[in-house]
């Protein structure tokens, strides 16, 4: 379920009341007529099944509503059990696009933490591809905070966003360039002190895998991209975190920092091969995914119409119909 706590226009809230109290799902609807101070107006509290909220969320806003949304984590209510049954499809399915479109808008933004993640993310990845440890390999694409970016560029092309793209583009962009730069610098200085050689790089064939990109990187990287989106519009933090694990992105972009510092040429050319292949395929995937949610979602809602939806109270067909 999700909690909704919405300010209307006072001129507007019986047109809000309205919609509400004929749309599935709903439960738990609270009217504090002018009690809004900023903006001013009345306040709607209610409780909505997260399968039924894309509606009701886009006609409130077409009323000029201020929305926040909020994640139920429990719930213990009967009327909110026949609210869940009443909606159409599954809520743990269902994808709150406006949620969606605000994560990855926040995904998008070159800030200092997300800088901070990535180069410390490729500068342990580095650290493992010269002393061949796999434990810090995958340590390194648990840390990276990429995937964030690349849902977004699914997302802008799915919903036809060019600026949405060119931010995330942006991000992956400078984020990967500062901590490959910064990773670089490191390895040059510590080759300088006599810590690493070019021969530690031939000495570990247990993560000579990120400098060998083939079909299976392709595949992993399909088959982690549609994991990605769908543990995003599912909330399934962990099925993230396998997402990190399966794809070297980090990793790839250690190595190459490492091999640049080394001159071992045909290793940066490989690792960033390693690092295309593998952003490639989850853009391919993510928006396949999200396509596929967005059609299957669409056409679920045309297949039952929304006078059998309801709880049998109305007459007449919703203001959206």
């Amino acid at each position: 379920m999700l909690h909704l706590r919405v300010i209307s226009p006072r001129e507007h809230t019986d047109a809000a009341v309205a919609l509400l109290r004929q749309s599935p799902g709903l439960t738990n609807l609270v009217v504090l007529p002018g009690v809004a101070q900023e903006p001013p107006g009345d306040l709607l509290m209610f409780d909505l099944a997260r399968e039924a909220a894309n509606e009701v969320i886009e006609h409130l806003t077409k009323l000029g509503m201020s929305i926040a949304v909020e994640n139920v984590d429990l719930m213990l209510s009967d009327a909110a059990d026949r609210a869940e049954q009443e909606a159409p499809g599954q809520g743990e399915d269902a994808v709150v696009w406006e949620e969606l479109a605000q994560r990855v808008d926040d995904d998008t933004r070159i800030t200092w933490a997300f800088l901070t993640f990535l180069a410390i993310a490729t500068q342990i990845a580095g650290i493992g591809v010269v002393v061949g440890s796999p434990i810090l390999i995958v340590g390194a694409m648990v840390l990276g905070p990429e995937f964030g970016a690349i849902a977004a560029i699914s997302f802008g092309l799915l919903r036809r966003r060019p600026h949405l793209i060119a931010r995330a583009v942006r991000a992956l962009a400078v984020g990967f360039a500062v901590a490959m730069a910064i990773t670089f610098a490191c390895a040059l200085v510590s080759t300088w002190l006599g810590w690493i050689d070019a021969t530690m790089l031939d000495s570990h064939p247990e993560v000579e895998f990120i400098v060998k990109p083939d079909k299976w990187s392709f595949i992993v990287a399909l088959l982690a991209g549609t994991a990605g989106v769908l543990s995003i519009t599912a909330g399934k933090s962990s099925a993230l975190v396998g997402v990190f694990i399966s794809v070297t992105t980090v990793p790839a972009a250690g190595y190459a920092s490492v091999a640049l510092a080394l001159g071992a040429w045909g290793d940066v050319g490989a690792s960033a091969l390693q690092l295309a292949v593998n952003i490639l395929g989850m853009i391919v995937a993510g928006t396949l995914t999200l396509l596929t949610q967005h059609y299957l979602g669409a056409r679920y809602h045309r297949a039952v119409p929304l006078t059998h939806r309801g709880r049998g109270r109305r007459e007449q067909p919703p203001p959206f119909d």
